[in-house]
């Protein structure tokens, strides 16, 4: 619980971090380490409420509230209060294989639903998880553990992504032997190539997990695709389980006038490529250099998109969002514990706001068609504000605004608008059952498919959502895994 007077005795304090003008001109990650004073005290705001909603991980209106798996973050902020980190850590570790990641990129619902937060700044829960693993990591604590022993068991996971890389940690935990077949050249998933190095680098941190993860006795199969290089057949005759990751990796598209002009593309394979150009210290095949840009979509990708593009060296950037700015504080509507739907700006925003003087976000407008050049190559955007209005079956939808039309120049259109389930060659390959989403159908906490021995977990079971979320089907299909192949687990 930390101090029992602290949360009244100190005020929220993040660490700081370089200007937004500064950052820009490099790929590295940009958090400043925070002195170890600073933590014990931050970690002394965490009260004894009694009920620690923090760790709840329920779902309500749609949204994690809580950590979606279970952190214990009474007990690891009390431990850092009182200078026991490597106890902090071991805490961590019970619940979340990979701190160092979600200390970074998650986006905090633990936050959201700090008993604190009802009436005063929450405790800094995604700082400290952050400071707890790079302690261990920094004084040595994390170091290479295989099991014991092994079941001679084999699995097989496809997909190296969050949910992946979970389930891989924990059967190979349990004894098994783990092979990860990925399709891209380095493993990771959305954590090596759909997240930028600036907010998740991939070579002091990604890789020195992954690097972990094979002294364990993990093995990662890159550069092959299940379908292709290797047949279901043979993956299903070669292994005694299966668990699919793959993502949700089928990206929406915006069917509209002037789609097929050269420089529209995806969010992700503008992103892909940038990450891939910084790792082998090459120029990105998708640059925004000197180009007007335009991102559809305001989530986080696009704010990925936003940052990305202006190391790139972007002439101007703006962002179009379809939905209503938020408000500054919660609306009636949106009450603690649910996660927040409040006015922020994020790293991107910051950094446009430096470089050209606002934030790039253009609020309750959305394209209407794509413009070109006489070389076929996009210019400009048209577009319209929209309101949104109930229909006949009572949904919400945008209506366009006459009188409200803006042309918007661009050279790049990036499409960052969400996806829309897994890719499906592989589940036809698999003959396996999908739900009304396209996702594979299997339910919640046992993962099961189908097809006897074959799981699934992450976002092609329950389509595109958190990280964090992510990690808590990793591990719960390992436990299912493990039951199924020993008849008892001992995992979590």
């Amino acid at each position: 619980m930390g101090k029992p007077t602290g949360f009244i005795e100190f005020l929220r304090e993040l660490p700081s971090e370089l200007s937004p003008i500064d950052r820009t001109r490099n790929w590295d990650e940009f958090h400043l380490p925070m002195p170890e004073e600073n933590l014990r005290t931050q970690g002394a705001r965490c009260m004894d409420c009694g009920i620690p909603f923090c760790h709840t991980g329920t779902v309500i209106s749609g949204m994690a509230s809580g950590c979606p798996i279970n952190n214990l973050i009474p007990e690891w902020n009390d431990l850092i209060y009182r200078g026991l980190w490597k106890e902090a850590l071991d805490r961590l570790h019970k619940t979340n294989n990979f701190p160092e990641f979600t200390g970074r990129v998650c986006p905090a619902p633990c936050e959201g639903a700090c008993v604190l937060g009802i009436h005063n700044p929450p405790v800094t829960i995604k700082n400290i998880e952050y400071s707890i693993a790079e302690k261990g990591w920094n004084e040595g604590w994390i170091t290479p553990e295989p099991p014991q022993k092994r079941t001679g068991k084999k699995i097989a996971i496809v997909g190296s992504g969050p949910a992946g890389l979970s389930a891989a940690a924990q059967l190979n935990k349990a004894g098994h032997w783990v092979t990860v077949f990925e399709r891209a050249d380095r493993p990771g998933g959305l954590l090596m190539y759909g997240i930028p190095n600036m907010k998740l680098d991939k070579e002091n941190v990604v890789m020195r997990r992954l690097n972990v993860l094979e002294a364990e006795g993990v093995k990662f199969v890159c550069n092959t695709e299940i379908g292709k290089d290797v047949t279901t057949e043979d993956l299903l005759k070669n292994f005694d389980a299966v668990v699919l990751c793959t993502g949700a990796t089928k990206p929406r598209d915006l069917s509209i006038e002037g789609r097929q002009l050269g420089g529209v593309h995806f969010a992700m394979d503008f992103l892909t490529a940038n990450t891939q150009a910084v790792l082998d210290q090459a120029d990105p095949a998708l640059s925004a250099q000197g180009k007007d840009v335009v991102i559809i979509g305001g989530g986080d990708t696009g704010t990925d998109c936003v940052g990305t593009s202006i190391r790139h060296g972007c002439n101007s950037v703006v962002q179009l969002e379809i939905l209503p700015k938020p408000p500054e504080e919660r609306a009636a509507n949106n009450p603690w514990p649910e996660y927040p739907k409040v006015y922020k700006m994020d790293y991107g925003q910051e950094e446009a706001a430096a470089k050209f003087g606002s934030d790039p976000r253009a609020y309750l407008r959305t394209a209407t068609r794509f413009e070109g050049d006489e070389s076929g190559n996009v210019k400009a955007i048209h577009t319209v504000e929209v309101e949104w209005e109930r229909n006949e079956q009572g949904q919400f939808i945008p209506k366009h605004i006459p009188g409200t039309e803006k042309i918007i120049p661009a050279q790049l259109v990036l499409l960052a608008m969400g996806f829309l389930g897994p890719e499906q060659p592989l589940l036809d390959a698999m003959g396996l059952d999908r739900d009304s989403r396209s996702n594979i159908k299997s339910k919640y906490g046992k993962y099961t498919t189908t097809i006897p021995g074959v799981f699934a977990a992450g976002d092609c079971r329950r389509g595109q959502s958190l990280v964090v979320w992510a990690f808590n089907e990793g591990r719960g299909a390992a436990r299912e895994c493990d039951l199924y192949l020993m008849g008892e687990t001992d995992l979590p």
